[in-house]
C-alpha cells in the first residue's frame, strides 16, 4: 500500500527532525509516531522500518543536492565561479533539507557500513572529486593561490559550509543566497581591510 504523497512527506519531515535531534540509534518508531500524532503501528502503514525512513530522507537530500551540483559542474564555469555556485547550491540544500544534513553529518559514517546505504560512500567520493577538482583547476589556472594545500582547503570549506545546518533556520533573517554571499566574501576575499 502507498500513502498519499503529502502525508508521507509530512511523516518524513517529522522523522527527519527526530533523527536529527536524537540520533538514528536512539530514535524509535514509537517516538516518531508520537511526534506525528499517531500510533506506532499506523506508521508501518507508510514505512516498513525506521531504516526505510532514514534511507528515503538521505537519498532524497542527496539526489536533490547532486541534481544542483551536476548542473553547476556542467555549466562550464571558471574555477572561482564554480566554487561560488557550489557553495550557493549547498546553502540552498541546507535551507531545503536542514534536518537531513544534520542526519548525514552525524550518521553517514555508521550507516555507510550497511549495504543499503552504500550510496553514502559513493556520494562522498563524488563530492570530494568535484570540490578538489575545482580547487586544483583554480590553482593550475592561477585563480587560486599556488601555496594552497587544496585538500586542507577543501576540508575547511566543506566543514564550514555544512556545519551551518546546526544553526541555520529556514525563513530566518538571511536567505541561503545571502548567507552564501557573505560566506564567499570571507573565504575568497578575507575579512581584513586591504591596504
Amino acid at each position: 500500500m502507498t500513502a498519499a504523497p503529502e502525508r508521507r512527506g509530512e511523516l518524513l519531515a517529522t522523522a527527519a527532525e527526530v533523527f536529527a535531534a536524537q540520533g538514528y540509534n536512539a530514535t524509535t518508531v514509537r517516538r516518531i509516531a508520537d511526534e506525528a500524532g499517531m500510533l506506532a503501528g499506523s506508521l508501518y502503514y507508510h514505512f516498513d522500518s525506521k531504516e526505510s525512513m532514514v534511507d528515503e530522507i538521505l537519498s532524497t537530500f542527496l539526489n536533490e543536492l547532486w541534481a544542483g551540483y551536476d548542473e553547476v559542474l556542467a555549466a562550464g564555469l571558471g574555477p572561482r565561479e564554480t566554487i561560488e555556485a557550489l557553495v550557493t547550491q549547498s546553502f540552498k540544500e541546507i535551507d531545503r533539507h536542514r534536518a537531513a544534513v544534520a542526519i548525514y553529518q552525524k550518521e553517514a559514517r555508521h550507516l555507510a557500513a550497511q549495504p543499503r546505504f552504500g550510496y553514502l560512500a559513493d556520494s562522498q567520493v563524488k563530492f570530494e572529486r568535484a570540490w578538489l577538482g575545482t580547487l586544483e583547476r583554480g590553482v593550475a589556472a592561477g585563480v587560486f593561490r599556488a601555496d594552497l594545500d587544496v585538500r586542507l582547503t577543501y576540508r575547511f570549506v566543506r566543514d564550514t559550509v555544512w556545519v551551518a545546518a546546526s544553526w541555520y533556520r529556514p525563513g530566518g533573517q538571511h536567505s541561503p543566497e545571502e548567507i552564501a554571499r557573505q560566506y564567499l566574501s570571507m573565504v575568497l576575499d578575507g575579512v581584513a581591510v586591504r591596504s
